[in-house]
């Protein structure tokens, strides 16, 4: 069955050989989705005849979102946490510990639910794909059993058993480290996608970082990095010597950072929501972009130091704290999520691409920023078939 969706006051196209701009914009626009495909874009006046018909009633249509980092699979809760950290405490990466016991403590069906539950939220929000990883089980049952939940519900699943140490080698960093390489990674490896490493002060140093990624890599998943949070360090620089499709964070940089992203083919992938929730300094989008580098947007859902599953917030947060023009901050949103998670099919409208589109109750994708916090997705379809 063939869909027509007309009367798109705005659409964002993410392919300039459609439209204006980087953004690819198309006025009074149209879509034809054929099965799970877009089959036509172009002007509503010129749309082809098809099975049905949606009038947009000028609404402005975007490429549904691609949030290419999150944590869904987790029990427990942390409002006491965040709220003591808005009181004055600082953030570090220990907090991932009290997830752990939840975690470790809930039923399979528990986690599903949450998973599904934090799913659905993102998709009323305009999410049509999502990545997410293990990270809260720190044993071979508990990160195995975590991602094959995953797996259920999304095609983008990432192995993070070196999240953090778990504490029961808290005074055997390197033990677990061979855990995570070793007998873990053979129970996780078939139903992940990609490895990760949170390379931080607090969790895992450059060495351990590596071995993570190459013990992955040899198992056939592909590298990324929790680089450069809470500091300076060696994350971005591995990444991309490593070459990982995505460095989440990249909060601090130095100019040698900054050079190796913009030269290489690893992604900064930013996340502004976890600056937001721990009150600490914002990443400086500008001057990623004003180098050349490919930067994307996601929200780093988790429950300790991102708890939003909103894209459009993360983009007024980075428009508003990070330097970017609405039209970045809806391409890094979208096509840049895709570069992400190295998808070609993603992120964009155009002929080819997976059906994945949302519209918005107002007449531009500029509304996104300019009218933060308000609920503007209307309509969302997901692999042709609408959703919301």
């Amino acid at each position: 069955m063939s869909t027509a969706i007309t009367n798109i006051s705005s659409l964002v196209t993410n392919d300039p050989s459609l439209g204006e701009g980087p953004l690819g914009l198309i006025q009074d626009a149209a879509v034809v989705i054929d099965g799970d495909r877009v089959a036509w874009v172009g002007e509503s006046s010129k749309a082809p005849a098809t099975d049905n018909a949606v009038d947009a009633e000028g609404r402005a249509g975007i490429p549904g979102f691609v949030d290419s980092h999150s944590h869904l699979v987790f029990a427990g809760d942390r409002t006491a946490e965040f709220n003591a950290r808005m009181s004055g405490r600082s953030y570090s990466a220990g907090g991932i510990r009290t997830t752990v016991a939840a975690t470790r403590a809930a039923t399979d069906a528990e986690l599903e639910a949450n998973l599904t539950r934090y799913l659905g939220e993102a998709l009323r929000q305009g999410t049509t794909t999502l990545e997410t990883k293990s990270g809260y089980g720190l044993t071979t049952h508990d990160e195995a059993r975590a991602l094959r939940i995953a797996a259920q519900h999304t095609d983008e699943v990432t192995y993070l058993g070196a999240h953090v140490v778990a504490p029961e080698f808290a005074d055997d960093p390197e033990g677990y480290v061979a855990l995570v390489t070793g007998e873990m990674l053979e129970a996780c490896a078939p139903h992940a996608r990609w490895v990760d490493v949170f390379c931080e002060r607090g969790a895992f140093d450059g060495d351990q970082a590596r071995a993570v990624l190459e013990a992955g890599r040899r198992h056939g998943l592909l590298p990324r990095v929790h680089a450069n949070q809470l500091g300076h360090g060696p994350g971005v620089q591995l990444a991309v010597e490593v070459g990982a499709a995505s460095a989440d964070h990249c909060t601090h940089l130095t100019d040698a950072d900054v050079d190796a992203l913009a030269h290489g083919d690893t992604v900064a992938t930013l996340l502004p929501g976890a600056e937001f929730s721990t009150r600490a300094q914002w990443p400086n989008a500008r001057r990623l972009l004003d180098a050349g580098a490919t930067v994307a947007l996601s929200t780093d859902c988790n429950p300790g130091s991102s708890f939003t599953s909103s894209m459009p917030f993360c983009i007024a947060l980075a428009v508003r704290d990070m330097g970017m023009t609405p039209d970045e901050a809806v391409w890094s949103a979208t096509a840049g999520g895709a570069a992400a998670l190295r998808r070609t099919d993603l992120g964009r409208v155009s002929p080819g691409a997976r059906a994945d589109l949302a519209l918005l109750d107002a007449p531009s994708h500029v509304h996104l920023a300019y009218r933060p916090g308000v609920p503007l997705v209307s309509a969302v379809w997901q692999r042709g078939v609408r959703k919301v």
